[in-house]
Order: C-alpha cells, then sequence, then structure tokens
C-alpha cells in the first residue's frame, strides 16, 4: 500500500522528542502548581492574618516545594541520558499526594 512498514517506522522515531515532550510536561505542572500555591497564599491572607490562614499557606508552600522537588528529580533524569529510567513509584506517590493535598488545602481556603 505504499507505507511504512512497523519495522521502518519503529527505526524512524526519535527517541529525544519523547523525553523532551515529557520534560516539557513536567515544566508545565510545576507552573501550574507554582500558580495554585500564590493563588492559595492571597486566598489565606486576603481577609488578613490569622492562625488558620497561616498554618494552611505554609502547608500550601510546603507541598509545592514537595512538588517542585520530584518534578526537578524527573527532569534530571529525562536530561541525563538517552533512555530516561521509569519515574521511580514513590516519586509518583510523592507528585499524587502533593497535589491532591494542594488541592485539598484550595477547598479549606474557598469554603
Amino acid at each position: 500500500m505504499g507505507g511504512v512498514s512497523a519495522g521502518g517506522a519503529a527505526a524512524d522515531r526519535d527517541p529525544g522528542l519523547q523525553p523532551e515532550r515529557t520534560r516539557l510536561a513536567w515544566r508545565r505542572t510545576t507552573l501550574s502548581s507554582t500558580v495554585a500555591a500564590v493563588l492559595a497564599v492571597r486566598t489565606g491572607l486576603h481577609a488578613g492574618v490569622s492562625a488558620a490562614g497561616v498554618v494552611v499557606c505554609a502547608l500550601c508552600c510546603a507541598l509545592w516545594l514537595g512538588f517542585l522537588w520530584v518534578a526537578h528529580h524527573r527532569i534530571r533524569a529525562l536530561a541525563s541520558g538517552a533512555r530516561p529510567p521509569a519515574l521511580a513509584p514513590r516519586h509518583a506517590t510523592g507528585a499524587v499526594l502533593c497535589t491532591v493535598a494542594m488541592a485539598v488545602c484550595a477547598a479549606v481556603l474557598v469554603i
């Protein structure tokens, strides 16, 4: 049919593109997390400084730093070699926990 065979398509694939797209996705997600943390701090301190607001803001900042740590390690792994290793389960779990906990903090701040 004039198409490329499955073996030929795999040989033409540039293995550098997928890690690059994944690295850029981690950067976008980190930027989104940064915006969420800044908005959480702004919302928590908007009505005035209270003990609960400061605690939730500090928690959001700690969660943001945790997510930033996981993302930094993944970005370094993607940039280090030809074929990056799979994301470690503990790093994936850390990223998910930080994201879910930040969502819970946001819900607490809004309510």
